[in-house]
């Protein structure tokens, strides 16, 4: 079974080809800083034809095209319900006919971090586990969670895939969802800089005057001993390890799959959260598993087939 799979996130996009479990090709989208989903459409449109092309297929050889978006979305309907900064008009947006009219294919579209989670399930670190719980780390914090096989999604869509927007400091700063203390408020891409703008000692760090400054560049600087760098790795990584014992808390999953961008730095992410939830998680059945994601940015891309073939 072939589809076409786009995924839209907070900073990038990608199209891609998949067949079952096999992604054949893909390419990016330009994405960064369109706040209008209007614009980006013409070129998903413009990727997935030139993709087709090369592989000498057509829309009539996929059996639909799988969307993956940054906000609360409504797979049921296709429908956009709720964004934060990111493609304002997507609410507004039509993108079942929009499907239709351009490619003449069904649709079905996710949140981003939910397809994800079914990709990993799919072909990835969470094949074989029914219950698992996944965090995404990169311009924000995502979180998804599958209940006994079944993503959990909730009356109004938004049931566990919230994971960033848990408060782990109520004394923190505002967050972009309108609450305080979030860990991604505290611990993400976008705000990052905003912390490290006001950590005492910043102008004696090599990270003084990076801005804005990334992850990238702070787990480098740690790695070689930047003391304050150090400190501001310390603290993302308490932060995540908070965020994901809330997670394992609320959904109880066997296992525990991290993915974003920052993974590059799992040989430092991956033992302190599974300290963290060694340590604090109330699970006397046993230790949740802690893994990293194995599919990497194409993880949502993967997800396609699977949300193509849900019954709902």
């Amino acid at each position: 079974m072939k589809a076409l799979a786009v995924d839209l996130g907070g900073s990038h996009g990608t199209c891609g080809v998949v067949e079952d479990s096999r992604l054949l090709a893909h390419e990016p989208v330009d994405a960064n800083g369109a706040k209008s989903l209007r614009a980006v459409l013409p070129e998903i449109i413009k990727s997935s034809r030139k993709l087709l092309a090369q592989m000498n297929l057509t829309a009539d050889d996929c059996a639909g095209l799988a969307m993956g978006l940054p906000a609360i979305v409504d797979a049921r309907t296709g429908r956009v319900l709720s964004t934060r900064t990111k493609y304002e008009d997507a609410n507004d947006v039509d993108l079942t006919s929009w499907c239709r009219t351009e490619l003449n294919l069904s649709f079905r579209l996710e949140n981003d971090a939910r397809m994800a989670l079914l990709g990993e399930c799919y072909g990835g670190a969470a094949a074989g586990f029914s219950d698992v719980v996944m965090m995404t780390l990169g311009t924000g914090i995502g979180g998804t969670t599958m209940i006994e096989g079944k993503l959990l999604r909730g009356k109004h869509s938004q049931a566990g895939c919230l994971g960033g927007h848990l408060p782990v400091l109520f004394t923190g700063r505002a967050c972009i969802c309108g609450a305080i203390g979030c860990a991604e408020a505290e611990a993400a891409g976008w705000s990052l800089p905003l912390v490290a703008r006001e950590w005492e000692g910043m102008a004696s760090s090599v990270l003084a005057g990076r801005d804005p400054l990334n992850f990238q560049q702070l787990f480098g600087a740690a790695d070689e001993g930047d003391a304050i760098a150090c400190e501001i790795r310390d603290r993302c990584l308490e932060i995540w390890g908070v965020a994901a014992l809330s997670l394992v808390h609320a959904y109880d999953p066997e296992i525990l799959v991290v993915g974003g961008g920052v993974m590059q730095s799992a040989h430092a992410i991956l033992p302190a959260i599974q300290k963290y939830l060694d340590e604090h998680a109330w699970t006397d059945w046993g230790k949740v598993q802690v893994k990293a994601a194995k599919l990497g940015n194409n993880a949502a891309l993967l997800g396609a087939i699977p949300l193509l073939i849900e019954n709902f």
